[in-house]
């Protein structure tokens, strides 16, 4: 399915790619920042280590405009808002959505409110939405406290709720899974995500769905969603109060989209597992060293599932894998320096002495 319009070259982005895939009227204004066509990098590396042949794929949504996938569903949800006369959006975050929201938000010339769990946000995202001029407010508790009150005001306020409970999110967000399928020529095998509020294995799922006309199972992939161990409600099968873990974008103890979620992964024939947070920090050191590729911890809880399981024979040898790699690295700077043993040498500006160096680190 290659969707072509004549706004192609009027528009950037998703709706103008996918124009009778989304929600949005043909006469719109659109509200783009060229988000969209990520890469799918085929891992060289790592598979080499795991003793089985499978190929690992990393879908890089780091490289979207603001540093997430959160923007796929924005273009829409923000395009949508406008096309109704809104003026101002809100949304509850632990700092991608945010970003995104209050980017979008200053292309549309609206007003964003974000609120935030106090001390619970990573600096580079909280960077991100004061930068683009968000209303930022910050509450003493977590996310679900901050999306219970989102929901709220968004009733009793002129405002207009962004987060992925807004079926204009889920609907951009699809299109990731269109982009998978043209880049392989057909669907992987097992399709690994993070989740924490579970919009994104949702959208994934609907996308995969949708690009086969619901034809044979057999054409879709097998759904697996990771989660970090302290912030696991999907795993546990029941909804968990105080979230911990070092990966703040899945710090989540009520995902919205519950329902959802448990659906594609009983109608692909997936599942849920944990991951530790020395583990996933393990794994984002691992993908950067081995393959340069730079992802938040959030990130990195897809590929170290899908390691553990390729490694203990649920997913067989012979398969196509997919990880969704959901932001960039930096997004949480100080997370990776912190666990980068080796801190930079200083010298004095003399060649000896850089040649001293290198030569040692050549050993």
């Amino acid at each position: 399915m290659n969707s072509t319009s004549e706004n192609h070259n009027r528009y950037t982005g998703l709706i103008a790619r996918y124009p009778d895939r989304l929600p949005v009227k043909s006469e719109a204004q659109v509200i783009s920042l060229g988000e969209g066509a990520t890469p799918l990098i085929r891992l060289q590396n790592i598979p080499g280590l795991l003793e089985s042949e499978v190929e690992i794929f990393v879908k890089y949504e780091g490289l979207n405009p603001t540093g997430s996938f959160k923007d796929r569903g924005m273009t829409v949800a923000v395009t949508a808002a406008v096309q109704t006369g809104s003026q101002s959006i809100i949304c509850a975050s632990t700092g991608n959505t945010s970003a995104a929201a209050a980017a979008y938000a200053a292309r549309a010339g609206i007003v964003s409110f974000v609120i935030i769990p106090e001390g619970k946000i990573a600096l580079g995202k909280l960077a991100q939405a004061m930068m683009h001029g968000a209303k930022v407010i910050q509450i003493e508790g977590n996310f679900d406290d901050g999306m219970r009150l989102v929901k709220q005001v968004s009733q009793e306020a002129p405002v207009t709720l962004v987060n992925s409970v807004n079926p204009n999110r889920i609907e951009g967000q699809k299109t990731a899974a269109f982009e998978i399928v043209e880049d392989l020529g057909r669907a992987p095998d097992f399709h690994c995500l993070p989740v924490g509020n579970a919009g994104n294995i949702t959208a994934y799922w609907r996308g995969y769905q949708e690009y086969f006309n619901d034809q044979l199972t057999e054409t879709r992939p097998t759904m697996v969603g990771y989660q970090a161990s302290g912030a696991a409600p999907f795993v546990s099968d029941e909804m968990i109060d105080r979230p911990e873990t070092i990966a703040t974008a899945i710090r989540i103890g009520h995902p919205q989209s519950w329902d959802q979620a448990k659906s594609a992964k009983e109608e692909s024939g997936g599942w849920f597992a944990p991951r530790t947070d020395d583990q996933i920090l393990e794994v984002q050191k691992l993908l950067a060293g081995r393959e340069g590729i730079f992802c938040e911890p959030a990130s990195a809880v897809s590929l170290a599932g899908a390691i553990h399981d390729i490694k203990n024979g649920h997913i067989p040898s012979g398969s196509k894998v997919v990880c969704t790699l959901t932001g960039h690295g930096l997004k949480d700077p100080d997370t990776a320096i912190s666990q980068c043993g080796e801190k930079p040498v200083t010298v004095k500006p003399e060649l000896d002495a850089i040649k001293e160096i290198i030569l040692r680190g050549m050993e």
